[in-house]
């Protein structure tokens, strides 16, 4: 009944009120093994009357504008409605019904900060914190320009002898301790790169340390760089060095969502937990390459080196020897005041019906940024949407109409920890199960030129096939496809779905899913994350001039949205699922045999098995109802396509941390981003509890099992 009520009412008539830290390159950490051919086979591409007509309803012209509005005026959580309801009325106008969901959910603003260095000598330096007011960048000169800070830090002092702590993982500090490297009571320096920054702080916090400074190293930036002979941003493409990285420090590889309503809707009237669970009780600070490098270069001699510490990307670009410290009398001073309070924040939402009432894709994209400007994350997505539901429009004007229903969501406070994307599927989640087919995901759609794509198995081979409908430009030439560019740098690697974007909440409900965008090229501008500077100005002087990268992702992402919602079959390949789930095994071989241990994994290998043959069978059922037009046969596939990768959530949570609930793929416990294949044994295998390993073992075997059954004729 709810479902009929929410694609049959309109929105304002309900009532319902309805965290990628996106990595600066696509680099990939698990990758599909199938091969595809280097280039698209026919050029240009070949389009259907109703492919052409979203193609060419894409203007490079009007996503410029609707890139200026939204990363001209300042839209962190909560503070953004008047963004959120012009949203929804774009989509009207194009043919969506659409209106604002509200939740009411625990979020916090910076109110005031401060860093003093104190030295042995008794001289001290006092910190700025801020970034650079450029005159070329008008939004960096805003009065209402966010300042520098951390969503959910601690409100508290700190003072201390500091040491360096690399990308601050586990094993970083486990390193430092194997060094006898004093950790108790002392202040953390960590560089941006690896785990998920909440991470980072909550390492700090369980090694016994108490305070985290976390700072951006252009060792990071590849060749891009001023050391190179880049000019910096404003003048030149490399990373402007007062820069900073703002972004939530809650622990994202616990939970997302509003971290005081765990498991369900975050109503004004809702019933709160304890939110230390899942945010810090130690103050953090973001920090600059400028303000970083005479912390380091006090550390220079104390402790051990940088180079002896041997530890992966220890050791940066700085004029310091990274050096672990502490340096006696040495102390860093650091307080922070956040402002936490419960604010409402809104979903744009909006819909159109198909002619199957029970099966639904739903697009996303988030719409709050930490900043006034947002232009590459995520407004390069929101604007791409508004264009995209434009091309809809378009396609309605026709007389076309979806097999499938079409939902748009422009989620709000994904920044914080994928709250209202995470808020809504709790509230619809049995609408969602009995519905959903699939999750696309846009969030920064370009930072720059190279597309990236990860995504659930059954969906590489309709989301490669679209790649080559769709020419992408580079240096004004329009000489390759979409995919050309792709495998150009990925050699056809499609990345598997972690966490950090929106995607996240659906796939752990059971849901087909997949995230696009474009990042950087080694020679692309480097891109300023979360700072000041990922601004309309840069991105129309550097990201993207002229939005043309913009434009054809959004054909993309159209016609990917179209085939899913349109096609008489759902256009899965579940048979590569299998062909991914073999390499999986084979990884997690590897990780059994390095951590010297006995575990039996014939039962998951059994079930893998099985999931084959019954792929297989539903392959053949799709021909023999393709073939003989049954309609009825038609229905019972694609209700196997839409429901199968359910079983895949059908165990319960994973070991500590209940809302990840999907066996084969979720973030990793000190990643927070980046992906654990099978990761109730894998994580298990490498804690050393073979027990609990054996015991995922049977259970993600089950899981598997259960999407057989789904699927089994």
């Amino acid at each position: 009944m709810r479902a009929q009520l929410l694609l049959t009412l309109p929105l304002a008539g309900l009532a319902f009120a309805c965290v990628r830290e996106h990595l600066a390159s696509p680099l990939l950490q698990h990758a599909h093994r199938r091969k595809y051919a280097k280039r698209a086979d026919v050029f240009p591409p070949v389009l259907t009357t109703e492919e052409q007509i979203l193609v060419n309803s894409f203007d490079n012209n009007t996503i410029s504008q609707w890139s200026a509005y939204y990363a001209l005026g300042e839209h962190i959580a909560g503070h953004n409605k008047s963004q959120a309801q012009w949203t929804a009325d774009r989509w009207s106008e194009n043919g969506f019904t659409a209106g604002l969901a509200e939740y009411v959910v625990f979020l916090s603003y910076p109110l005031s900060k401060s860093l003093t260095l104190t030295l042995p000598d008794g001289s001290t330096t006092d910190f700025a914190l801020e970034e650079a007011r450029l005159e070329e960048d008008i939004t960096t000169t805003y009065p209402d320009r966010v300042p520098t800070f951390h969503g959910y830090s601690f409100t508290g002092n700190a003072s201390a002898e500091f040491v360096y702590v690399g990308r601050g993982q586990k094993v970083d500090f486990d390193r430092l301790i194997a060094l006898g490297v004093p950790l108790e009571g002392k202040i953390a320096l960590a560089k941006y790169g690896g785990p998920f920054r909440g991470l980072k702080v909550k390492n700090s916090q369980d090694y016994g340390l108490i305070g985290t400074l976390i700072f951006t190293d252009p060792g990071d930036d590849g060749n891009i760089t001023e050391a190179n002979g880049y000019l910096a941003y404003p003048d030149g493409p490399a990373r402007n060095p007062t820069s900073v990285q703002r972004g939530s420090v809650a622990f994202l590889s616990t939970y997302p969502g509003d971290p005081t309503t765990p498991g369900y809707p975050s109503r004004e009237d809702s019933p709160r937990s304890d939110r230390f669970v899942n945010i810090p009780h130690i103050p953090s600070i973001p920090i600059s390459q400028l303000d970083a490098t005479p912390l380091l270069q006090a550390l220079d001699g104390h402790g051990t080196s940088g180079v002896e510490v041997n530890r992966t990307r220890w050791v940066g670009a700085l004029n310091a020897t990274y050096s672990t410290g502490p340096a006696p009398g040495a102390v860093v001073s650091m307080t922070n005041v956040n402002n936490e309070t419960y604010s409402p924040i809104w979903n744009a939402i909006g819909y159109i019906n198909g002619t199957n009432a029970d099966e639904t894709i739903i697009i996303g994209n988030h719409r709050d940024a930490w900043i006034v400007g947002g232009a590459g994350d995520p407004n390069s997505g929101s604007a791409i949407m508004i264009e995209l539901s434009k091309a809809f429009g378009a396609l309605l004007e026709t007389g076309w109409k979806p097999r499938r229903n079409i939902v748009l969501g422009s989620w709000d406070g994904e920044e914080y920890g994928l709250i209202g994307s995470t808020e809504w599927v709790e509230e619809y989640i049995p609408w969602l199960t009995e519905t959903a087919v699939t999750y696309l995901n846009i969030d920064v759609g370009v930072s720059g030129s190279v597309p990236d794509l990860s995504a659930t198995p059954e969906l590489h081979t309709i989301a490669t096939e679209i790649a080559k409908k769709i020419i992408w430009p580079v240096d004004g030439v329009y000489n390759q496809t979409w995919y050309d560019r792709w495998y150009e740098f990925t050699e056809g690697e499609i990345g598997v779905l972690g966490s950090g974007s929106d995607y996240t909440s659906f796939l752990h409900r059971g849901i087909s899913a997949l995230d696009v965008g474009a990042g950087g090229s080694p020679t692309d501008p480097i891109w300023h994350y979360h700072s000041d500077y990922d601004s309309y100005h840069w991105m129309s002087t550097f990201g993207d001039p002229g939005f043309l990268y913009h434009k054809a992702m959004g054909q993309y992402l159209a016609l990917l949205a179209y085939h899913m919602a349109t096609d008489e079959i759902i256009p899965f390949d579940v048979p590569n699922f299998t062909t991914e789930l073999h390499a999986y095994y084979e990884e997690l071989e590897e990780v059994i045999a390095g951590a010297d241990g006995d575990l039996d994994t014939s039962e998951l290998h059994d079930a893998i098995d099985t999931f084959e043959i019954a792929a297989n069978q539903v392959k053949a059922l799709e021909t023999q109802a393709v073939q003989s037009g049954d309609a009825d046969l038609i229905k019972v596939v694609n209700h196997k396509y839409r429901d199968f990768s359910r079983g895949f959530t059908s165990q319960g949570g994973l070991p500590a941390r209940e809302f990840y609930r999907h066996v084969i793929t979720a973030p990793g416990l000190d990643t927070g981003y980046a992906p654990v294949t099978f990761p109730g044994i894998t994580e298990a295998t490498q804690g050393g509890n073979l027990t609990l390993a054996a015991e995922w073992v049977t259970k993600t075997a089950n899981g598997i099992l259960v999407a057989a059954a789904i699927l089994a004729t």
